[in-house]
Parts: C-alpha cells; structure tokens; sequence
C-alpha cells in the first residue's frame, strides 16, 4: 500500500515546478534547506492550510517512526483549532494514528516535491522513510511525533475524535502545537490535482478592506 492514503498517483509530477536538474529554483538533489521557526498562534493555523496544501504527516508508535504523503484535510474550527483527515485503514500510518492518539501535520514547499512524490510511492513497512529520504527528525515540543525539519511548518496533533475512524477512516486532530518558518511569509505550497498534476501558490492579493471584521 502506497503511503498516500486514499489518494492514487497516475503518473509522475512534471511541468514548471521542476527546474533543469529536477528542482524548482534550479535547487540541486542535496539543496534541501531548514527553516527557523517561532511559536504561531493554533488559532491561526487555517492561515496555512485552509488553501488545502499537499501535506506530509508524520506518525509514531513503539519505536516505528513514519510519515505519509496527504493532499485531503479541511479545518474545521478556529478554536480549539480543529482539522479532519481521511487516512485509509490499509496505509501503514492508520493503526500508527490510531493507536498513538498523536501525529504532527508538516506543510512542505514545492522544492521538495520530487521528495514528496517519493514519500506517497512508497509503505512505511518497506522501512524508515525519514532515512530513506535523508529528512531531519525533529523532537515535537507537545507530541511524541517527530517534526520533519525541512518542512515550512509543524502542526502537533492529536485525535480529538475517532467516532468516524471505522465508517470513514475520517480523524478529525487537534493542533496542540504549531511553528511556521520566519520566512518566507507566503510558502509556495504544492496543491495536488489529480493525474500527477499539481498546482503551486504564487501571486497574492488582499482584499481585507472589503471584509466584514468578524469574517477576517
């Protein structure tokens, strides 16, 4: 079973988010970079992941360490900030998650899409993904789940309700714990399409000034 949930790859990702050498900004196969990171406001957090980034979860369980590629979570409150998944029962992290009560939502930029296409490709029960993809484990400040470093931001979770986990294989996580990188302000988030296709976050704009203050 591939480590991308229910998600089904139908090729191999291509077009402008890949450079000459294979990654975006011309970065070489070594290039990977870490962020410096500062506490961010868990009530903040839809502020990252409400545009629905591709995503990799990281998990652990006695000992095992794992981590999957996921493109299909949604926020669900601002607090306590709440965020609903779809893991497949037949994926490596479910019993992992389940069990554990605890996993850590990591947002990865586009120069790492090459690594998390790998990641999706492959089972945990092959072996230790963060080895195999030479990932920086870092220690979660409020879980018992690894950070993965290289990505732009950690969200610590756990399972604040698992009443549609045998029905759905839907868990809906609580953000205990979330670090966003410095800078940039704006990640270039990957955003899967289907068919190995994805779309990268680019250009923004604000429009606050039209709001009503209580829908900011």
């Amino acid at each position: 079973m591939s480590g991308w949930g229910i998600l089904r790859w139908g090729g191999c990702a291509r077009g402008r988010i890949f450079g000459g050498d294979g990654w975006a900004g011309g970065r070489k196969n070594g290039g990977m970079k870490r962020y410096q990171k500062r506490d961010f406001p868990v009530g903040k957090v839809r502020r990252v992941l409400e545009p629905g980034p591709v995503v990799l979860v990281s998990s652990f369980w006695k000992g095992e360490r794992n981590v999957m590629t996921m493109g299909w979570h949604c926020c669900m409150e601002f607090v306590p900030s709440l965020v609903g998944c779809v893991i497949s029962e037949g994926n490596h992290s479910f019993e992992m998650i389940r069990r554990s009560g605890e996993c850590v939502i990591n947002v990865p930029e586009v120069h790492l899409a090459k690594v998390v296409v790998g990641i999706g490709n492959c089972s945990g029960e092959e072996g230790d993904k963060f080895e195999k993809f030479g990932l920086t484990a870092g220690e979660g400040r409020v879980v018992e789940v690894p950070t993965v470093e290289e990505c732009y931001a950690n969200f610590e979770c756990r399972v604040a309700d698992g009443r549609m986990v045998k029905k759905y294989n839907f868990f809906v996580l609580e953000v205990v714990k979330a670090r966003v990188a410095v800078r940039p302000k704006w990640p270039r988030t990957m955003h899967y399409r289907g068919e190995g296709e994805f779309m990268v976050a680019g250009r923004e704009m604000s429009l606050k000034g039209l709001f009503k203050k209580q829908n900011l």
